[in-house]
């Protein structure tokens, strides 16, 4: 069983695949969808879940997400069917450092900084998709308090390093652009979004006892649910940015 795969039964209960309530991503879209015909581009859109989203709340938007897997996209795209939108919608599973869109887009979802290797990069792949006066929404990581090293390492054995609050939104504005409205993830948000993961998780492999991916399964689920218990939890934060550029 790949990462992609276990992610998709991960979040069977908590779609949105980010630490965020349903009432923050509706308010998220709401501000940051401003004409009613508005198009969205989500670079790492796992499921398409935000774009499913945006479609149900504003009848007129179109939408392209853009993942390098298609898990989900199947169960997306028939809940989009239901309500008659699947001409709104485009989901591709490419590699989305080499995707070249047909045209901009007025708001940029980027949630998968990881995919460009840090933060910056990843606004500056947004940016090459926005339109003129268009809007990033932005959703990534950051240390709310001092992590132990073990768990640093852990978190960062990769290119992209989390800074606190103020230096995130620090490099942010140093890198040309303008925070319009956020949202940091609230404590009952990341139990919800844990529990979920793990439980969900958990609970697939309990109903699937003979599969052959029952105990990786078990032990990711209780894995992760350690880490979360013993490391991250009210360590790692989770920021939401609506962002402008600054100079147009």
């Amino acid at each position: 069983m790949d990462r992609h795969e276990i992610s998709a039964l991960a979040h069977a209960d908590h779609p949105i695949a980010a630490p965020v309530s349903e009432a923050t991503v509706g308010r998220l879209l709401g501000r940051a969808i401003r004409r009613p015909d508005a198009h969205l581009l989500d670079l790492g859109c796992g499921a398409g879940t935000w774009l499913l989203r945006a479609l149900q709340a504003h009848p007129e938007v179109t939408a392209v997400g853009v993942d390098l897997s298609d898990a989900g996209f199947g169960r997306t795209r028939a809940a989009v069917a239901e309500f008659g939108a699947e001409d709104r919608l485009e989901l591709s599973r490419q590699d989305v450092t080499e995707f070249r869109p047909a045209r901009k887009a007025d708001v940029v979802l980027s949630g998968a900084a990881y995919a460009f290797g840090e933060l910056l990069p990843a606004l500056d792949a947004a940016q090459e998709h926005l339109a003129e006066n268009g809007m990033v929404l932005l959703g990534d990581c950051f240390w709310e308090s001092e992590p132990e090293p073990a768990f640093r390492a852990e978190m960062e054995d990769g290119p992209q390093k989390y800074a606190d609050l103020p230096a995130t939104i620090a490099a942010i504005v140093g890198h040309g652009w303008t925070p319009v409205y956020g949202h940091v993830s609230t404590l009952e948000e990341w139990d919800e979004y844990e529990w979920c993961w793990t439980g969900s998780l958990a609970q697939w492999a309990l109903d699937h006892p003979d599969h052959p991916d029952h105990e990786q399964a078990l032990k990711t689920s209780a894995g992760h649910r350690d880490g979360w218990l013993n490391g991250s939890r009210g360590v790692l934060g989770f920021v939401s940015l609506l962002l402008r550029r600054t100079n147009p």
